[in-house]
């Protein structure tokens, strides 16, 4: 059956939306966490250093409590010391966070007290637990610190990055797993990029002086001959208007051979919509100016920061 886009957008939303209502999304994920998850053994590494260096780690998560407490032991509690859990790891845990309404609005907040989820309501947070609901005022009242003093780590530029940044003014860094990916493609078509760069920087030569001709074409019609004007004869004038027409044709050359390779461009990342951070060739796309916008920092992956100081300062280029 053929579906327009709609159609199709409709479609989708559908059938994930009643995946996660239903729960069996995260029901297979559970069950089979290797087929669906890629374990990085330098994440829990990463956050034991920010651990040990003073910072406050939080887990704050849309998931609920099942799903969490599943998940977490599978990533995390394998690649970590001998009878420590990641529970240890986070000095507050927050599951069915509601974000982004979290970072925004306050909401009843719940401690979670036994493994099977069972909830009794609190108002305010102490360290060590693990809470349902609440709000980033919440947290920052915990740790008794201002926004600065914040770095809020997700991977949705608008429900983590974009709200974060814009309610409680914490610092941001977005999690872009496609990056790596894009940056071996990006290697992988370096000569095609050159090349394409160079005809274009061809035809803007071609287009400038072809542009000069035609300034000074409309001098000498609007002024007349004068001692400076480059057309003593018409003859002169006839070579120029045939330059202007060789000009032409050469830039016209140049789109023939432009036009398929701007098309295969960031073919090397994805061959229908190219790289995510480009708009076109040389823009770049709505994604990246969004991740200017609000990300302080963007990375592929957290345990990237492992290679950093712990006490690092990063700076804009």
């Amino acid at each position: 059956v053929a579906l327009n886009y709609e159609q199709l957008f409709n479609a989708v939303s559908k059938a994930l939306f009643k995946a996660h209502v239903e729960g069996r999304l995260k029901h297979d994920v559970m069950r089979e966490p290797e087929k669906y998850v890629e374990f990085d053994p330098n994440l829990p590494a990463t956050l034991l250093d920010q651990k040990n260096a003073g910072k406050k780690l939080a887990l704050i998560t849309n998931s609920d409590w099942e799903y969490t407490r599943v998940m977490m032991a599978q990533v995390i509690d394998r690649f970590l010391p001998l009878g420590m859990t990641w529970r240890d790891l986070f000095d507050v845990s927050i599951v069915s966070a509601r974000k982004p309404a979290f970072f925004s609005q306050s909401m009843p907040l719940y401690e979670i007290v036994t493994e099977d989820g069972m909830m009794r309501e609190k108002f305010r947070m102490k360290e060590g637990r693990i809470y349902s609901g609440g709000s980033a005022a919440m947290v920052e009242k915990l740790f008794k610190c201002e926004s600065d003093d914040v770095m809020y780590i997700g991977d949705h530029i608008f429900t983590d990055v974009n709200l974060a940044k814009a309610n409680m003014r914490w610092r941001t860094a977005l999690i872009v797993r496609e990056i790596e990916e894009e940056v071996v493609a990006m290697d992988r078509g370096r000569l095609h990029t050159q090349e394409l760069h160079g005809l274009i920087k061809k035809k803007e030569k071609c287009g400038n002086i072809l542009n000069h001709i035609r300034t000074e074409l409309d001098r000498h019609r609007s002024n007349g001959r004068h001692q400076d004007n480059l057309f003593a004869d018409q003859e002169k004038e006839q070579q120029l208007y045939n330059t202007m027409g060789r000009l032409l044709s050469t830039m016209v050359e140049y789109d023939n051979q432009i036009a398929p390779m701007l098309y295969q461009e960031g073919s090397h990342f994805n061959v229908y919509w190219g790289y995510i951070s480009r708009g076109g060739f040389d823009d770049k796309s709505h994604l990246m100016r969004q991740i200017e916008k609000y990300a302080d920092v963007y990375t592929s992956r957290v345990s990237n920061f492992l290679r950093c100081s712990t006490q690092p300062q990063l700076h804009i280029t």
